[in-house]
């Protein structure tokens, strides 16, 4: 029976999301509560000792609630992600750099010599294979191969990048999707505070704020932290899909020039 392999990237994300739980639970846990804790106590009796005293807003204290841990664990997950796909695509671009089908200046490839072109494609280790350059390659030079007809070649080389392109887009979308779940997190950390700020709206009347002021900062803060990490990850997104996008590009056009030009039909 032939063993089903599980995706290294799906390996990947899943011990990626549970460092990234573990490692921000610790930090909250060690560092920002009991710092955050320390400054609300520092402020309290400031502000009994000064009735006059202004607050001063301090970053422990605008990222110490479950939502704003969430929103990092989220970050930490996505960012892995995006990081595993960028080293991904550098080392397909380095393919570029060699030149998997030697063709000297001048020389024409035949029908027939495709298959001395493919062996040395073929020579590569079996991940490089996988990879789309040599795909790309062996596509065209069995192409050429069965039908002789360059604008063919040309056709199919250009669907299989186009395919690749639409591949890379798809699994862009668990990194949109954490980029989208964060703001709403914030957003769910907007409703908590402002349902606890409106049971406590009896103690505002009878003068004591103190808790309504508290809840809110648990509304604002979370947003505020939310929409600062959503706009971070999605300049990355970008970055990393205009990555993919210039290697599909530069791809289709090694072959075109390294291979598709030197064919010559009989």
């Amino acid at each position: 029976m032939k063993k089903k392999n599980i995706p290294i990237e799906f390996v990947f994300q899943l011990f990626a999301l549970i460092i990234a739980i573990i490692v921000v639970h610790a930090f909250y846990v060690s560092v920002v509560r009991p710092n955050a804790a320390a400054v609300i106590e520092q402020q309290a009796a400031a502000l009994e000792a000064d009735p006059e005293y202004v607050k001063e807003r301090s970053v422990w204290v605008l990222i110490k609630d479950l939502e704003q841990e969430s929103c990092f664990i989220l970050m930490f997950w996505a960012l892995a992600i995006m990081a595993f796909k960028t080293v991904k695509t550098l080392q397909e671009r380095r393919l570029l750099d060699v030149d998997l089908v030697p063709v000297a200046d001048g020389m024409r490839i035949l029908p027939e010599d495709t298959r001395e072109f493919a062996r040395q494609v073929q020579a590569l280790p079996d991940d490089r294979q996988r990879m789309l350059l040599p795909r790309a390659l062996l596509n065209a030079l069995r192409r050429f191969n069965s039908t002789g007809n360059i604008q063919d070649v040309a056709t199919s080389t250009h669907t299989v990048c186009e395919s690749e392109a639409e591949r890379l887009e798809s699994e862009l979308s668990m990194i949109r999707y954490i980029s989208w779940a964060i703001p709403s997190i914030g957003f769910i950390g907007t409703v908590r505070g402002i349902g606890e700020a409106l049971a406590q709206a009896d103690k505002a009347v009878q003068g004591d704020i103190a808790g309504v002021t508290q809840s809110l900062g648990i509304a604002f803060n979370s947003t505020f932290v939310a929409l600062l990490i959503s706009i971070f990850l999605m300049f990355l997104v970008h970055q990393l899909q205009l990555l993919q996008e210039r290697l599909v590009f530069d791809i289709e056009e090694y072959c075109d020039q390294k291979l598709i030009r030197h064919m010559k039909a009989d």
